[in-house]
C-alpha cells in the first residue's frame, strides 16, 4: 500500500479504502454511543464496557488479568477501573477459597441493572443491519470475522474467543465450509460464533 487510505485522491479510486475508511466511521459511531450512554450513568466508557462484560461471561473470565487481555489494557488500569465500580456499589469481589490473592468480580443488584440498560447501546447501529438481505448478513459476517482473525494474528488485538481461532473449527473448500468437532456437525456461515463459551484456543 503506498498511499494513505485516507488520501482522498487514493480513496475514491480505491474500493478497499472506502472499505476501510467506512470501518474508521463506524468505529467512530461506536465511541460516540459509548460515550453517550456512559455520560448518562456518571461512568466512563472504559466502566461501561466492563459491566457489560461481566453481565455476560463466565466466572473464569471475570477476574483483572483476564480482563487486561480483553480490553488490550495494563493490569494497573483495569484495577483501577475495578476499583471505581466498587466504590461505586456496582461490583462486588469474591476472593477464591484456593487463592486469597485472586478474586471473581460480581456485579451487584446496582451494577446488574446498569448493565442491562447501557448492553443496548449498539441498538443504532443494529438496526441498519436488521434490514439487510440474510445472504448480504451472512457475508458481512464472514468477511468481518477474516478481517478481526487477521488483526489477532497480527497482534493488533488480543484475546479473540472466534470459530476461526479455536480447537474445534475446520475449514475446506478455501474457508467457504465450516465444522465444529465438539458438536461434530457443519456450521452455516450465520452458526460462526464471535464470541462462544466452549471456546479453545488454536495454538
Amino acid at each position: 500500500m503506498s498511499k494513505s487510505d485516507f488520501n482522498l485522491n487514493h480513496q475514491n479510486q480505491s474500493t478497499e479504502s472506502k472499505i476501510v475508511a467506512s470501518l474508521e466511521r463506524i468505529a467512530q459511531a461506536f465511541r460516540v454511543l459509548l460515550w453517550q450512554e456512559s455520560k448518562e450513568h456518571s461512568l466512563t466508557p472504559i466502566q461501561v464496557q466492563v459491566l457489560i462484560f461481566l453481565k455476560f461471561h463466565s466466572e473464569e473470565k471475570r477476574k483483572v488479568s483476564y480482563l487486561a487481555d480483553e480490553f488490550n489494557m495494563t493490569k494497573a488500569t483495569i484495577s483501577d477501573t475495578v476499583k471505581t465500580l466498587e466504590q461505586k456499589q456496582l461490583i462486588s469481589k469474591g476472593h477464591e477459597p484456593h487463592d486469597t490473592r485472586s478474586y471473581i468480580i460480581h456485579l451487584t443488584k446496582k451494577g446488574k441493572d446498569i448493565a442491562d440498560k447501557t448492553s443496548f447501546f449498539t441498538k443504532e447501529i443494529r438496526s441498519p443491519i436488521d434490514k439487510l438481505h440474510q445472504d448480504d448478513k451472512e457475508n458481512l459476517l464472514l468477511s468481518l470475522l477474516n478481517i478481526i482473525r487477521h488483526l489477532n494474528k497480527s497482534e493488533v488485538i488480543t484475546i479473540q474467543r472466534m470459530c476461526m481461532s479455536c480447537l474445534h473449527y475446520q475449514s475446506s473448500d478455501k474457508g467457504q465450509k465450516h465444522f465444529c468437532k465438539l458438536l461434530n456437525q457443519p456450521l452455516h456461515t450465520a452458526d460462526l460464533r464471535i464470541d462462544c463459551p466452549e471456546h479453545e484456543l488454536n495454538a
